[in-house]
C-alpha cells in the first residue's frame, strides 16, 4: 500500500483525499496528518485512519488532542506548529505528502518533503507563487514527482500526457468567474463576506474562496502554471467557463487542443495523483452532456477584477519578489475581509499598492523567500490594519 501523508487534513483538499482513501482501503494508507484548530475534525480523522504522526496548529491544540485520545490503545505522536508540519511532511512511510495547506503555511513543509525525498500532490500553489524557481529547482535535483491538485494544472498535466513543453503553443487555463461574474462593478462596492464565499461551483476552504472571488486565485494559477509546465507568461491564457466542466486545456504547434473535461468535483484530480500513472475510482458523478446542453467561454473583464491583470504583470516582469509581495498582500488583504475590516472593492486596492510601493529584493534562497514574506507581511499590516 502506497503510504500517505496529507497537510491540510481537515481542510476541503484533506477531507477528499480521505474520501478516496476510504475508496481504497486496499491501495492507500495514512501515514501522518497535519490540521490546524479543527481538533474535533482531526480527532475524528485519527480513530478512522489510524495515522503515526500527528500535527495541529499550538502546543494547547496538542495537549487537548492528546487527552482527547486517552483512550486510545496506541496513540499517534502528536507535535504542533512548523516543526510539526515538517515532521509530517517528512515521515519515513509516507511515498506520497498531500500539501492542501492554506496560503504560505505551506511553503517550509513542501519544501522539506521533496528534500526528504518524497512525491507531492500539490494543492497549495502559493509554494510556486512564492519560489517557482527554487522549487522547481529542488524538485529537479531529488527527482520528486510533482504531481499537480488544483483542477486546472492537474487537466494540463494529463493533456501533456506524452508531450513536451516544446510542443505547446499555448496553455488555457479556465475559471468559472466567480460568484460575481455577471456583478455590475458597481454593485461590488456593497458585497458582503457571505456573498464573497458562495462560490457558484466549488466548495473550498476560505481563503481561495475569497481569492476565486476576485480571480486573484486563477492569477496564482497562471504563475503556478509557468513554473510547473516550463511556459512563458505571454504562452497562457485565461478563458471564463461558467459550466466548470472543462477544467483546461493546452494548444500544441499543430493547432490541435487537448481538453480535460469531467465533473466540477475535486475528487477526480486527487485521484488521479494519488494513484498516479493509473487511475482509481475518485467517486465523482460522470457529466450527462445532453443535460449541459452549452458551454460558454468569455474574455475576463480585468476592469472588475484587476488581480488577475497584476499577476499577469508580475509574471511578466520575471520578479520572485514582486510574485512574494503580490501574494504576501492578498494574505493580509484576505484576512482583513473575513475579519469584516475591509470592503470587498478594498482587496485589490491593498495588493496593487504594495507591488507599486514596497521595493523589490533578490531573494535567492529558500531563507531569503521566508524572510522577504514577513517583512511585505509586516508592512502590509502597518499600512492597513
Amino acid at each position: 500500500m502506497k503510504g500517505i501523508s496529507i497537510l491540510g487534513s481537515t481542510g476541503s483538499i484533506g477531507e477528499q483525499t480521505l474520501a478516496i482513501v476510504r475508496l481504497h482501503p486496499g491501495r492507500f494508507r495514512v501515514v501522518a496528518l497535519a490540521a490546524g484548530s479543527n481538533l474535533e475534525v482531526v480527532e475524528r480523522q485519527i480513530r478512522e485512519f489510524s495515522p503515526s504522526m500527528v500535527s495541529v496548529g499550538d502546543a494547547e491544540m496538542a495537549a487537548r488532542l492528546n487527552r482527547a485520545l486517552a483512550d486510545l490503545p496506541a496513540k499517534p505522536w502528536i507535535g504542533h506548529s512548523i516543526e510539526g508540519l515538517r515532521v509530517a511532511a517528512t515521515a519515513p512511510e509516507a511515498e506520497l505528502v498531500v500539501v492542501g495547506l492554506p496560503g504560505s503555511t505551506g511553503l517550509l513543509p513542501t519544501f522539506s518533503a521533496v528534500q526528504a525525498g518524497k512525491d507531492i500532490a500539490l494543492a497549495t500553489k502559493e509554494v510556486l507563487v512564492m519560489a517557482g524557481a527554487l522549487f522547481m529547482e529542488t524538485v529537479a535535483q531529488t527527482g520528486v514527482n510533482l504531481l499537480p491538485v488544483d483542477s486546472e494544472q492537474s487537466a494540463i498535466f494529463q493533456a501533456l500526457q506524452g508531450n513536451g513543453a516544446a510542443d505547446i503553443r499555448r496553455i488555457i487555463l479556465t475559471a468559472s468567474g466567480g460568484p460575481f461574474r455577471d456583478m455590475p462593478v458597481a454593485d461590488m462596492n456593497r458585497v458582503t463576506r457571505a456573498q464573497a464565499l458562495d462560490h457558484p461551483r466549488w466548495k473550498m476552504g476560505p481563503k481561495v474562496t475569497i481569492d476565486s472571488a476576485t480571480l486573484m486565485n486563477k492569477g496564482f494559477e497562471v504563475i503556478e502554471a509557468r513554473w510547473l509546465f516550463d511556459v512563458p507568461a505571454s504562452r497562457i491564457e485565461v478563458v471564463i467557463h461558467p459550466q466548470s466542466i472543462v477544467h483546461s486545456m493546452v494548444e500544441f504547434n499543430d493547432g490541435s487542443i487537448l481538453a480535460q473535461l469531467g465533473a466540477t468535483d475535486m475528487r477526480i484530480p486527487i485521484s488521479y495523483a494519488l494513484a498516479y500513472p493509473e487511475r482509481v475510482d475518485s467517486g465523482a458523478p460522470s457529466v450527462s452532456f445532453p443535460r449541459l446542453a452549452t458551454l460558454n467561454f468569455q474574455e475576463p473583464d480585468y476592469d472588475k477584477f484587476p488581480l488577475l491583470r497584476a499577476a499577469q504583470q508580475v509574471l511578466e516582469s520575471g520578479g520572485t519578489a514582486e510574485c512574494i509581495t503580490l501574494n504576501a498582500a492578498d494574505e493580509v488583504a484576505v484576512e482583513l475581509f473575513l475579519a469584516d475590516r475591509i470592503p470587498f472593492r478594498q482587496i485589490p486596492r491593498i495588493v496593487i499598492e504594495s507591488l507599486d510601493r514596497i521595493p523589490p529584493r533578490t531573494c535567492s534562497t529558500l531563507d531569503d523567500v521566508v524572510a522577504f514574506h514577513e517583512e511585505v507581511v509586516r508592512q502590509v499590516r502597518a499600512a492597513w490594519a
